[in-house]
């Protein structure tokens, strides 16, 4: 990286202004060891996501998908080289920082959705702004309100307005996962991360939420990571990234 990485203004959108110069992701020299291991679970040479490109990351079970999406996130640290996101170096900020730059700048959609179950629809998609006032702001810029864009999000998936009170639990798997990629798109931030999402739907629902969550992000100008195993919904992606192709790392050290 030519140029110093930016650190994140909590309080404005200065830095996302001037973050746009940079990839959205870019990986350099990156390796990761789990702790009491000599060997790496990923060595990778170097990764761009340019900004609003929509990546699909293959790969099987155990080729260290869901630790490179960690990575991404912040919520790992890589034991060499650097993961810069939106011109941020990720391990020059502390934890806390970092945690309060994942909530600013990353949606995250997981396998297992990680919604909180007694919490109603509107709630679990309205906690990304209870913990940043960035995405807060943004939220209420583009639809008045942060309710009002929950509002605006889970009608363009597809959510009826009567599910909007039901608790998390009362929901199906389907209505589960879109509350839960709506959740990830409030506040329009910058990357957007989806961990096997539709590894428990059917091949009929699986399409309607690839397309619904492909045209969200095209909306919204975000960058999405999607990681899957299956191969069948490479296509709709804009570029498709092999991750044992790309990681150097002996494949038994995968996680």
């Amino acid at each position: 990286m030519t140029e110093p990485a930016l650190l994140p203004d909590d309080s404005t959108d200065a830095a996302s202004e001037d973050a746009s110069r940079f990839p959205a992701v870019l990986l350099e020299n990156l390796v990761f060891r789990w702790p009491g291991r000599t060997r790496a679970t990923l060595d990778i040479p170097a990764f761009t996501a340019r900004r609003g490109e929509h990546v699909f990351i293959a790969g099987p079970s155990g080729s260290g998908k869901s630790t490179l999406l960690g990575l991404i996130a912040g919520i790992l640290v890589p034991s060499e080289g650097a993961v810069f996101v939106d011109g941020t170096r990720l391990s020059e900020l502390g934890g806390a920082r970092r945690d309060a730059f994942r909530g600013d700048h990353i949606g995250v959609v997981f396998q297992q959705f990680n919604l909180i179950p007694y919490l109603s629809v509107l709630e679990n998609v309205l906690i990304p702004c209870r913990f940043s006032p960035l995405r807060c702001a943004r939220a209420a810029a583009h639809a008045g309100s942060p309710r009002q864009a929950a509002h605006t999000l889970l009608e363009r998936l597809d959510m009826p307005p009567a599910l909007w009170n039901r608790t998390a639990k009362q929901l199906s798997v389907g209505q589960q996962q879109r509350t839960a990629a709506a959740r990830a798109l409030i506040g329009s931030p910058s990357v957007l991360i989806a961990d096997e999402p539709t590894s428990s739907l059917d091949a009929d629902r699986r399409a309607v939420f690839l397309r619904l969550l492909l045209g969200e992000c095209t909306a919204s100008g975000a960058t999405l990571l999607f990681v899957s195993h299956d191969l069948a919904l490479a296509d709709a992606f804009s570029a498709v990234v092999s991750l044992p192709e790309l990681n150097r790392a002996p494949e038994e050290d995968g996680a």
